[in-house]
């Protein structure tokens, strides 16, 4: 018993290191640089202004305009950061429940910035991430509209140069990017500890011969489809902790030749989205009718997850 007590005690002092190591040497750089830009993107007006010509194509997939906003969030910040836009659009009864049930599938199934941006340092495929994240998010946002959200009332919306309408104190230069680097910095501080946990899952998995029993197992039928027995603790950790474990579990593995890029960018299109317990339990705090409609929401989001792992198969 003692040995085995000094043997975990051992796992969990380096994957404790190896958490903190993920957090601030990899995960705070980047995630403090493309915060402060985005801050300065948004103070700018910029962020607005593409909101404004990108709204009225949204709107024919059944996305309101003001999701535009939270596109660019999930996409560019954290899976957290479209709650503050969501809450806006929960509140304004100009948004039909149907196109709120709508613009929610698509950010279930868009990737989102705090495992992309990292992960793209150990050769996700950026570019492709984001393209296939928006035409999943638009099918799933359709489907969601079209069909999942049917039963639900759709109203006349304002129009979107009108709606997208979001006041924000003027700052300068010097303090949008401490803004926004603080806010990134503070980000990462959250996630310590998940990454730190989910080092010290795959150390204790890898300690008990579970990670080579799950490959055993799933491997055959993985390999199907073109997928590496390697992906399975991924994939598994995404489901059970989210995308911020997931990430946590996947660079280590990747660090150790576990698993090859490729590998990551084939699973890329089903593990690195919203539709997770973590996920969901963050953006339904948005406001009650994004709690309501999440059934709806989960089904399309479902459907536009499948369209990207399969693109994502195709590609790589």
């Amino acid at each position: 018993m003692q040995e085995i007590m000094q043997e975990f005690l051992k796992i969990l002092l380096a994957s404790g290191q190896k958490g903190f190591e993920l957090a601030f040497f990899i995960l705070m750089p980047i995630m403090v640089f493309m915060m402060a830009v985005m801050r300065v993107l948004d103070q700018m007006g910029v962020l607005r202004r593409v909101a404004i010509y990108a709204a009225p194509v949204l709107l024919l997939f059944g996305i309101p305009g003001l999701g535009v906003f939270a596109i660019v969030q999930i996409l560019f910040v954290s899976f957290a950061a479209p709650v503050s836009t969501f809450r806006i659009m929960d509140q304004d009864e100009a948004i039909s429940d149907r196109k709120i049930a709508a613009g929610f599938a698509a950010i279930l199934c868009m990737s989102q910035a705090n495992a992309t941006l990292p992960l793209s340092a150990f050769g996700l495929n950026l570019p492709v991430t984001l393209a296939t994240s928006v035409i999943g998010g638009l099918v799933a946002a359709w489907l969601t509209f079209r069909i999942f959200a049917r039963h639900l009332p759709d109203s006349l919306e304002k129009p979107a140069t009108e709606e997208i309408r979001i006041v924000k104190e003027k700052q300068s230069l010097i303090q949008m990017i401490m803004s926004g680097g603080e806010e990134g910095f503070q980000l990462v501080l959250k996630a310590v500890p998940l990454l730190v946990l989910a080092v010290l899952l795959v150390n204790v998995l890898k300690a008990v011969g579970a990670i080579s029993f799950m490959e055993t197992l799933c491997g055959p039928v993985l390999s199907l489809v073109g997928i590496s027995a390697s992906s399975v603790l991924a994939i598994i950790t995404k489901y059970i902790a989210g995308g911020t474990a997931m990430m946590g579990a996947t660079i280590p593995m990747l660090q150790d030749q576990l698993m090859t890029a490729t590998d990551l960018n084939k699973i890329a299109g089903f593990t690195i989205n919203t539709l997770d317990p973590v996920g969901i339990a963050v953006l339904v705090t948005a406001g009650k009718r994004f709690a309501t409609f999440v059934g709806p929401a989960i089904k399309g989001a479902l459907a536009g997850i499948l369209v990207r792992g399969v693109l994502h198969l195709v590609i790589f």
